[in-house]
């Protein structure tokens, strides 16, 4: 594996996920592989589990990590090609490129502007890097898509389906926040799902809120919630900006918050959400802290989604 960019970089989601799956139960059998090896890690925006999770898996597999948060720990670089660098010091693809000469794998956490629409659904600033490393790129979130984090979820449906033996029905639900959000992990879920052939997969949102075709082909969509719930086997909540007035927050009502009273209508489904969650915002309480919520499943599945791109990389060294 040459780059890990996004599900279309996966020659088979299943076998992958049995890969994964293995390494969670035996996590340390290949720390053989990564002997002397270094993985970067560039965090353009903040995180907490990416970060976490993917220093884990690196030490599973016997490797050496740095970590570095461009906004403190860098000089200021400058994205755009032909500019006058008066105010930055460094420029994409000096930074990039010398980073990647300071490991074996480099791993990138961008984020969108959620204002130029194009800018961001060209995946402007990834493509540069992608261009400008000299070693394999792993994606840990980027302006459109987050498949480390879709792989873990894949890995938590599979674990509590007993690997897909008939069919189930996951519903992505669009919920309530404060704040507009990008659409990587919606448009990333939705993307990896569809490879899966046991999955009935339903989208509901408010209108204007549907997500880009490129990612939701193949999803019924509805903008009733309490329809999309009904006999549903998983439930995943995430919030999203607008994709088609790009960015925006146009629903502002509390009434897609995912509570106890609309799980009742699903087939016992167990609760998705990425976290961080906005407890009584997203997702009530009741249904957060319930026995069906599989949240930290998901968060733990992030440790071995990390761990078996980095292992495939590796290989590939080899």
């Amino acid at each position: 594996m040459k780059k890990f960019f996004s599900v279309e970089d996966v020659i088979d989601i299943y076998d992958l996920i049995k890969e994964a799956l293995f390494l969670k139960n035996r996590p340390y059998d290949f720390r053989h592989i990564g002997k002397n090896k270094t993985i970067g890690l560039v965090f353009f925006n903040p995180s907490l589990r990416t970060r976490i999770s993917c220093q884990k898996a690196a030490f599973n597999l016997g490797c050496h990590t740095w970590v570095l948060d461009v906004h403190r720990d860098s000089w200021t670089i400058e994205m755009n090609d032909g500019n006058i660098m008066n105010f930055t010091q460094e420029h994409i693809k000096e930074a990039i490129s010398v980073m990647s000469m300071y490991c074996d794998i480099l791993a990138v956490r961008t984020f969108p502007n959620l204002s130029d629409k194009d800018y961001d659904y060209q995946e402007i600033i990834f493509n540069k890097i992608l261009n400008y490393s000299r070693v394999p790129v792993v994606n840990m979130e980027s302006a459109t898509l987050h498949p480390l984090q879709s792989l873990a979820d894949v890995m938590t449906i599979a674990e509590f389906t007993s690997f897909f033996k008939k069919r189930y029905k996951v519903v992505l639900s669009w919920a309530p926040h404060v704040k507009p959000l990008p659409h990587s992990v919606a448009n990333s879920f939705s993307q990896w799902i569809s490879k899966i052939e046991q999955i009935d997969f339903t989208i509901t949102c408010p209108e204007r809120y549907n997500l880009h075709k490129k990612f939701s082909h193949g999803a019924y969509t509805t903008h009733n919630q309490n329809e999309a719930f009904i006999n549903a086997d998983f439930i995943y909540a995430k919030n999203w900006s607008s994709y088609l007035d790009y960015g925006k927050m146009l629903c502002k009502s509390s009434d897609w918050m995912i509570t106890e009273n609309k799980m009742k209508l699903t087939n016992k489904a167990k609760f998705m959400h990425c976290l961080p969650v906005r407890r009584n915002v997203v997702v009530e309480d009741a249904v957060l802290d319930s026995r069906y919520s599989i949240v930290l499943e998901q968060v733990k599945n992030r440790i071995y989604a990390s761990q078996i791109i980095f292992l495939k990389m590796l290989e590939s060294l080899s």
